[in-house]
């Protein structure tokens, strides 16, 4: 069994937001906890820069070029939520290389192989020609993009369990039957996408799924919607490669929305997909987005990779 691993890099720290929820602390956080852990025996991995034509598979190039050049004139802010200083640019561009690498390490160990890449800014906002949401590329989007493109995988399954609804991966993949996006996210709640309704076009019609949950949801509502719903449609799909949005923003002590998981709650989630994968021969891979109470976020990291490193 391949040893887990943990993609980071200390451009993280270099994306400088002041008093923004999204802040560098985020990371401190987890990897003052993982560090006390001995990292749960994950080997880590310091990510690399995505190449300008991976990124390019989602983000277009003139939108890739405004935020290098806003970067480098000392950044500012993009809109009402998303702030950009001079090292944002390059922390984006390793955000989006270590889920990149992680995927290509993960398909090319196979069937048990487990990966967490940890850095900010998070990306499930980012649209292909748009910052929003704290984001500015969207790095599981850049990352499941490669695997079919580049790699040959033919079907990826996304699943994200952030509070807010990953609008930016479905703009991604709207039209293809490539990805099956599964997204679990409070509702009403930014950005006001994630309706049932919005299922997909054309070749991508019913390859999104959208299961949004009102405020006051806890771990019991979480786990059976991972039960009921995404386990039946994963051996459906058949998925060659399963990736997760893991935001921690649902925890009962995250002050921007009104859920109430625990960190075991988000610890079973792990577990569970992690027994699908391994029921399904494929490998399984996070990707860090939301959650911004620091202890909550840090507690709820530590747990979901005990369960992962479980399994390994």
């Amino acid at each position: 069994m391949p040893r887990p691993l943990f993609y980071s890099h200390p451009s993280s720290l270099e994306h400088e937001t002041g008093g923004h929820p999204e802040r560098a602390e985020r990371i401190v956080a987890i990897e003052r906890e993982l560090a006390a852990r001995d990292w749960f025996g994950f080997d880590r991995v310091i990510s690399p820069a995505v190449p300008r034509d991976v990124l390019e598979l989602v983000h277009s190039a003139g939108y890739i070029n405004s935020i290098e050049l806003a970067a480098a004139a000392g950044g500012g802010q993009l809109d009402a939520d998303t702030v950009l200083s001079e090292g944002s640019f390059v922390a984006a561009l390793h955000a989006a290389g270590g889920a990149v690498e992680m995927v290509a390490r993960l398909l090319e160990a196979g069937a048990g192989a487990i990966g967490f890449s940890a850095h900010r800014p998070p990306g499930h906002h980012a649209l292909s020609a748009r910052a929003m949401g704290f984001c500015l590329f969207n790095s599981i989007a850049v990352a499941a993009s490669y695997a079919g493109n580049r790699l040959g995988c033919g079907r990826v399954m996304i699943v994200d369990w952030d509070v807010h609804h990953g609008n930016g991966t479905s703009d991604a993949f709207w039209g293809t039957d490539a990805v099956l996006f599964v997204s679990i996210h409070q509702w009403p709640l930014y950005p006001g996408s994630g309706h049932p309704s919005e299922t997909g076009a054309g070749p991508g019609r019913g390859h999104t799924v959208n299961l949004p949950v009102p405020a006051g949801t806890g771990d019991d509502e979480y786990l059976s919607l991972i039960h009921d719903t995404v386990i039946p449609l994963a051996r459906l799909y058949k998925p060659q490669l399963l990736l997760v949005s893991a935001g921690f923003d649902a925890h009962h002590d995250d002050p921007l929305a009104g859920c109430v998981v625990t960190e075991q709650g988000f610890a079973g989630m792990a577990a569970t997909l992690r027994a699908l994968c391994a029921e399904l021969e494929i490998p399984l891979g996070l990707v860090l987005e939301g959650g911004y109470e620091l202890e909550a976020l840090s507690r709820s990291v530590v747990a979901t990779m005990e369960v992962l490193a479980a399994g390994s």
